[in-house]
């Protein structure tokens, strides 16, 4: 048991963003426009592979249900973040709390799975592409994601029981702008030793399985590729799997910084930041990457923005 004096807390205050008081404004309307553009733009992604046929395939398959867990991700922690930046109110109830955790962990865990699946993908893609729809059918696709929301729900249900069986001290402050579970076992009163041993064992493996898919399924792309050295496949394999592994870098890189590399010499707040680019900026940007660099994508945008101004010009003539 730890020295400090124990209590039961009913809510937790939140530190927020290390932003000054005469910056708040514009920080709110910077994340509201990035929360926004980031909703309306995976909605986007979702609504386009739904319409066109042609992307009815394994590799929209999976953006579709990555671009839904970007809007989850953001969504379970962005609104709360901007309503404290506004009313300067960051009290969260102990229930909030503790579901904001499991959400959180939960969709985390997806984004992780999900990006494992699609390096996959694009290994078959690129390594098998005689095979590739023998390989991912329909079957094995819809066994990757439903395997994936199955465990990871399992895994965010284990650390939300695990936690909400710890004591809280008085001191219920937590440097963040969120209820990360890190920043929660700190100000825990209880031993955290078991929780600690799970988050190093399950939660590493967890971790480690879907990062093993993405190292692996690329070098196996590259050793391909190069193997046969035409300009021509290397262009299409950079163009298949670019934007995929630059978000698999900038998502993998942010984590790694927070949870895996963090020391107490380093502030809490180069962790929040990192925080804000893996939870904000990364789920900002799948729809550009995947949207404007996609000739696929951009075609269905067209049709959609067609078939738009056609019923638009229909109402007005009616």
């Amino acid at each position: 048991m730890r020295p400090e004096n124990q209590s039961s807390v009913s809510e937790f205050l939140l530190l927020g963003l290390p932003i000054p008081s005469e910056q708040q404004g514009i920080f709110f309307v910077l994340f509201l426009g990035v929360y926004l553009t980031t909703v309306l733009g995976n909605l986007l992604i979702i609504l386009l592979i739904r319409l066109d046929s042609r992307l009815h395939t394994p590799m929209y398959y999976f953006l579709s249900h990555l671009a839904f867990t970007d809007v989850s991700f953001s969504s379970v922690t962005v609104p709360k973040m901007l309503m404290d930046m506004h009313i300067n109110h960051k009290s969260i109830p102990f229930t909030g709390c503790m579901s904001q955790m499991y959400f959180f962990i939960l969709f985390g865990c997806l984004d992780n799975f999900l990006l494992g699946v699609m390096a996959y993908d694009r290994y078959v893609a690129v390594c098998h592409p005689m095979h590739y729809s023998t390989i991912m059918r329909e079957e094995l696709c819809v066994s990757l994601v439903v395997g994936s929301w199955f465990f990871c729900g399992a895994h965010a249900l284990l650390h939300t029981l695990l936690l909400v069986q710890l004591s809280f001290c008085a001191d219920n402050t937590i440097p963040h702008f969120f209820c990360d579970l890190p920043a929660l076992l700190k100000i825990s009163c209880s031993d955290i030793s078991l929780n600690e041993l799970v988050i190093f064992t399950e939660g590493g493996m967890l971790f480690i399985l879907p990062l093993t898919s993405v190292l692996g399924s690329y070098i196996r792309i590259g050793t391909t590729v190069l193997r046969v050295p035409s300009t021509k496949r290397f262009c299409k394999a950079f163009y298949t799997c670019g934007s995929h592994l630059f978000m698999v870098s900038l998502y993998y890189g942010t984590i790694a910084g927070v949870y895996f590399f963090s020391s107490s010499s380093i502030s809490n707040d180069k962790d929040i930041i990192a925080s804000v680019i893996y939870m904000i900026v990364t789920p900002l940007l799948n729809p550009f990457i995947y949207s404007l660099r996609n000739r696929d994508m951009k075609h269905a945008l067209e049709i959609f923005v067609n078939r738009v101004k056609l019923f638009n010009l229909q109402s007005l003539n009616l």
